[in-house]
């Protein structure tokens, strides 16, 4: 019997075949169980994304008035299903090249940044060919060593600003949708508490009492809070709609053609069993556009869309990988986890197939803590985190049961995540705490993270520019900084040049 022919050490770990030698498990001081606790753990910590990304990607319309996907209608099935694909084959990816715990899905605010301010000014094909084109320029630099010129060209206290902002306009999108905040439509005041200042209507007191129970769950340390939040939200819900008969925000068109609104009700999904479950469907893979993007909204555009989508992505992978090194015991005494180049290379790669597969770039995520505190050290935790998710492909087509009131308190608990950064910016230095604040501010106020990102780059060259510290400035940000006011002044530069 196995029992009586297999070795063990002084601590009781027996080597594990195939696995022991692959993983290395037992030179990281780890077992199978334990790898195989932190890939599950791992899992419900981030498996909400499958449900928050339809419902961040699917309700916009591009440029052309269609949804991701294609046609009238939203396409969430598609999109979570989609979704669960890249996050599974590349978080196994990850695992399996790499040997590091640490799984991958859509980037939160990479996505909203794609649906928010690059869909909206093309086709949904176009957006996502930038997502791709951006994976490959991270992919070269990783490849060719550039990425630490590229790292230490914007200050660190700047990109502190820029997650921050976007914690804050994920916030808002959440409070937004759930109806706790409205546009007022006239008057000095453009939003206001629910309607007239006051919390109306069941879905909005099912999102106020999401957003108790994620924070109950949070602070209590409860493993997978935000997807036990989700689920128990939605029910919650079925039973308000059983009860209430509160029905859809927009019940219909008039005779002029205008929407018939219902202001207390459902703002995006009636939470009701549908009649028939529709199957499987990967309707996004594939859709998109490498270069459409460059006839659409012109080069100057295009290239600082993809250099956002860069800096959100490379930068926050970079600290992604290092704090789960550091908490799992795996950084070397320059503080670099082990095969570095090849968790960037599987990150890159990663962000290019999370636009080609139509739902936008995907990275590595920080919940991946969870797995290391269960004791996962290997990249047999991810291989398990992303079986995982290929099981979750099947229940892709419930997604669209789900209301947005019952899965957006999420958003607003990422956003307080995002914004305890906040603190990691030097308030008290004014060359860069000016660039951050506005980088901050204007993203949330603005409903645009390019403009964040735009007037704090601007105002951090223009800063260091009066008080004579030219030099302090990277020919990098030089060029960006001119680039973005090409950008916001595009039109009267265009009439000018037109004459």
């Amino acid at each position: 019997m196995a029992e009586t022919t297999s070795t063990a050490d002084d601590t009781g770990r027996a080597p594990a075949g195939f696995l022991e030698r692959y993983f290395r498990i037992h030179e990281r001081g780890s077992t199978v169980g334990r790898e195989v606790r932190g890939g599950v753990a791992t899992f419900f910590t981030m498996a909400y994304i499958v449900v928050l990304n339809p419902l961040i990607l699917g309700f916009v319309k591009d440029a052309d008035g269609q949804y991701l996907g294609g046609g009238d209608a939203p396409n969430l099935a598609a999109i979570a299903a989609g979704t669960a694909l890249v996050a599974g084959v590349l978080t196994i990816l990850m695992g399996a090249v790499a040997n590091y715990p640490l799984a991958l899905a859509t980037g939160l605010g990479l996505n909203a940044f794609v649906a928010y301010a690059i869909a909206s000014k093309m086709t949904w094909a176009d957006a996502m060919g930038l997502v791709v084109l951006e994976g490959v320029i991270i992919l070269v630099l990783v490849l060719t060593g550039f990425r630490q010129a590229v790292f230490h060209a914007v200050p660190a206290q700047l990109k502190v600003a820029i997650s921050v902002g976007i914690g804050l306009f994920i916030a808002l999108i959440g409070l937004v949708d759930a109806g706790f905040v409205r546009r007022t439509g006239a008057g000095p005041v453009p939003v206001e508490l629910g309607i007239g200042g006051q919390l109306a209507g069941w879905p909005t007191f099912v999102f106020a009492l999401g957003v108790v129970l994620i924070i109950a769950l949070w602070v209590r340390k409860v493993k997978g809070a935000i997807i036990i939040s989700i689920i128990t939200m939605t029910v919650v819900a079925f039973v308000v709609e059983a009860l209430a008969k509160v029905g859809p925000t927009v019940t219909g068109v008039d005779a002029a053609g205008n929407n018939v609104v219902n202001p207390l009700g459902w703002n995006l999904n009636v939470p009701a069993w549908p009649e028939k479950v529709d199957p499987i469907s990967f309707g996004t893979l594939g859709e998109f556009s490498l270069f459409g993007s460059f006839e659409r909204v012109g080069v100057v555009a295009a290239v600082l869309l993809v250099f956002t989508l860069m800096l959100a992505d490379f930068f926050d992978t970079m600290g992604t990988m290092t704090a789960i090194g550091a908490e799992a015991g795996l950084l070397d005494e320059e503080g670099n986890p082990p095969n570095t180049t090849r968790i960037l290379v599987v990150d890159s790669v990663a962000a290019a197939a999370g636009g080609a597969a139509g739902v936008s770039s995907n990275t590595s995520y920080i919940e991946s803590a969870s797995g290391v505190g269960e004791g996962a050290r290997t990249g047999l935790a991810s291989v398990v985190t992303g079986l995982l998710f290929l099981v979750a492909v099947v229940f892709a087509p419930l997604v669209k049961i789900i209301p947005n009131e019952a899965a957006v308190p999420a958003l607003v608990l990422v956003g307080f995540l995002m914004m305890q950064q906040v603190k990691e910016i030097a308030w008290d230095d004014v060359e860069i705490a000016i660039p951050a604040f506005l980088t901050i501010i204007l993203m949330p106020f603005t409903y645009s993270i390019t403009a964040g990102i735009g007037a704090g780059f601007i105002a951090y060259v223009v800063i260091k520019l009066v008080r004579g510290k030219v030099r302090a400035i990277h020919p990098m940000m030089w060029v960006t900084a001119l680039l973005f006011v090409v950008y916001f002044f595009i039109e009267p530069l265009t009439e000018v040049v037109t004459g």
